[in-house]
């Protein structure tokens, strides 16, 4: 699989960044490296997204466990005990076999991230997923949270959906500093984090919500696949709850004339759950990277 498709080389080269994309596009790999493993068995969290088999949406959900929960049981596999429950919106997806997608780990201690993109399949113990992309990314916009906890005995609260965002919804979306957005291609499917200071994300409408693409590894693996499908996931998380808020969509992306980037996000369909996660981190430490703005 190469390292990108027509969608990343045409913004590439209309940003004009192709000479630095095909140098950071040496990072890739297909193999989980000894280093990759263990970086991998010592998280708590992972994040995943793909495409709904049945209605083509895509999601982004997070997946926790104890320490080990994530283990490379291959040179190009890893396999997840446990899941999602049954009412999350990305469960068919992963439950189905050859579903493309996308994963990323996320350390806020270290401020260290890994993406493993690939194809599903579940497993009489969760899920796995066989890597066609294994790669590491830089700590930008990372915010630190030095420690977590782990509340035990709690299971994730009824989700509620709804065609698109309550006020509750958009100050949950303002005040957050941290993001994660699902996209996909013809050939597979990419979770990537976003992060900035609170306020970053604005809500234009309550089904219309945009953020500034800030600058990065120049790869625009999300933007390059929004530029040949539209289709995304999102999801906010409560860091310090546990909650969560899904988002389904599509977005576009604005390209001014001074070189500035917007996304621009409708939503489709929203899925508020309380508790979907059982880790509560503490207060984050701002990226010295987000911009003022």
């Amino acid at each position: 699989m190469g390292a990108y498709h027509a969608g990343s080389l045409a913004v590439q080269k209309l940003v004009g960044v192709r000479e630095r994309a095909d140098h950071m596009g040496r990072a890739f790999g297909q193999d989980i490296t000894m280093a990759v493993a263990a970086f991998l068995g010592l998280q708590p969290l992972l994040v995943v997204g793909g495409p709904d088999p049945v209605t083509g949406r895509v999601w982004t959900s997070p997946v926790a466990g104890t320490a080990g929960f994530v283990r490379a049981t291959g040179p190009r596999q890893i396999s997840v005990a446990g899941g999602p429950p049954p009412t999350d919106p990305l469960a068919t997806a992963l439950a189905t076999p050859g579903t493309p997608v996308g994963s990323i780990v996320l350390d806020p201690r270290t401020r260290r991230r890994l993406r493993l993109n690939g194809r599903a399949r579940p497993t009489a113990a969760g899920f796995a997923v066989e890597a066609d992309q294994v790669f590491g990314n830089c700590p930008r916009y990372i915010q630190r949270r030095e420690t977590y906890e782990r509340v035990e005995g709690r299971t994730p609260g009824a989700s509620r959906r709804t065609g698109r965002l309550e006020p509750a919804d958009m100050e949950f979306v303002r005040a957050a500093d941290t993001f994660f957005v699902s996209t996909v291609h013809g050939d597979g499917a990419d979770v990537s984090h976003r992060g900035g200071n609170p306020g970053f994300v604005r809500v234009a409408s309550p089904q219309e919500l945009r953020w500034p693409d800030y600058s990065g590894n120049a790869m625009f693996l999300t933007l390059g696949n929004l530029y040949t499908d539209p289709r995304a996931g999102l999801l906010f998380l409560d860091w310090e709850t546990g909650s969560a808020l899904q988002l389904t969509g599509e977005a576009r992306t604005e390209f001014s004339d001074a070189g500035e980037r917007t996304v621009c996000f409708t939503v489709t369909e929203a899925v508020r759950t309380t508790a979907a996660v059982p880790l509560r981190w503490s207060a984050p430490e701002y990226s010295p990277a987000n911009p003022d703005d």
